[in-house]
């Protein structure tokens, strides 16, 4: 399942991205990973949770960043959900790009059951039909 937390730049999505994974993590049996474009938010998040700074990986495209999340999944079999904060940064596309890179994801998802919550900097009157169904929290 993929989940998305839509808004512009500076409208709030990382913290209700901080608050929904330190509160899921109360009742979350496996692990959880938090991916982000820096570290800044080590300390906010509850010690149980993986933070990745994704940045930190060059990664250079959508295919990439698909093939990085897929890496840490092969690696954590206890893997339940991650959280992709400033989507489109971390995985280096455009809003072009956006509906193509959430169709792997959600097929990453299904394959491997592993939930994603995702913060999409877009205003949410721009959100493509085909993803409107996934927006749990419009900013």
């Amino acid at each position: 399942m993929v989940q998305l937390i839509v808004g512009e730049k500076g409208k709030g999505k990382t913290k209700v991205l901080l608050d929904k994974v330190n509160k899921e993590i109360k009742s979350i049996n496996g692990n959880v990973v938090y991916l982000d474009k820096s570290s800044e938010h080590m300390f906010e998040l509850n010690n149980k949770i993986r933070l990745i700074n994704v940045c930190e990986y060059n990664i250079s495209n959508a295919d990439q960043f698909v093939g990085f999340i897929t890496g840490i999944i092969s690696q954590d079999h206890d893997l339940e959900q991650m959280y992709l904060d400033c989507l489109m940064k971390i995985a280096n596309i455009d809003s072009d790009g956006i509906v193509p890179l959430i169709s792997e994801i959600n097929k990453v998802s299904e394959t491997f059951k592993v939930d994603f919550i995702v913060s999409v900097t877009m205003d949410s009157g721009n959100i493509p039909s085909e993803l409107k169904d996934m927006v749990i929290e419009a900013l």
